[in-house]
């Protein structure tokens, strides 16, 4: 599909690096931001023809009335890699479509900023005319992470899924350093933005 002429950046981080504040700023900035988990979310809400498939090949008890157990999914992927796999094949095309439609509609001229965690892990680095990883160190994420309510194991255990600090940095165009102040981070943000849209 052709797209109109708009500037397309990847933008992804670990777990816990900040990635959704930095998302923020680009869009306070006067990017189009779009969340891959917010797309892959949609494609599994209550209703949605895929909520049937993955009970159909997740097992019974993840669905109740039509509305998806997020959390017990999660926990059944997370803890097999075949699984998560199933489940991204499942998912994925259907993410793809909707960000297609999105960006067919996006104004030429503008910045679309694709916020997607596994963008290292899955080599899309290529997709994009640029990419910004956030980057944190490993204990501030675990402590953020901790602050919003996920138990440090399962932390880890997340992390331990993602792509190493290195992988990311590896394909990098800009990194934005969260490891201080508010201020320090949109200050960051404000220079890759001149950047982007020079």
């Amino acid at each position: 599909m052709l797209y109109s002429g708009h500037v397309y950046i990847g933008l992804t981080g670990g777990i816990g690096s900040g990635k959704s504040t930095v998302a923020r700023i680009f869009a306070e900035l006067g990017a189009v931001v779009v969340d891959a988990d917010e797309l892959a979310r949609g494609v599994l809400a209550t209703g949605e023809p895929l909520v049937d498939e993955v009970e159909k090949q997740f097992g019974p008890g993840l669905v109740s009335n039509g509305v998806l157990n997020r959390e017990a999914l999660a926990k059944k992927v997370f803890a097999d890699p075949e699984l998560r796999l199933a489940l991204e094949q499942l998912v994925h095309p259907e993410v793809i479509r909707r960000l297609a439609a999105i960006r067919a509609e996006v104004p030429p001229g503008s910045v679309l900023i694709y916020d997607v965690p596994l963008l290292a892990e899955k080599s899309m680095e290529s997709q994009f005319d640029a990419v910004v990883v956030v980057h944190s160190p490993l204990e501030e994420r675990l402590e953020r992470l901790e602050r919003r309510g996920l138990a440090r194991p399962d932390a880890e255990a997340r992390i331990s899924h993602q792509a190493s600090d290195d992988e990311r940095l590896a394909v990098a165009t800009y990194v934005i350093d969260n490891s201080g102040s508010i201020d320090e981070l949109r200050a960051q943000c404000q220079t890759v933005w001149q950047a982007i849209t020079a």
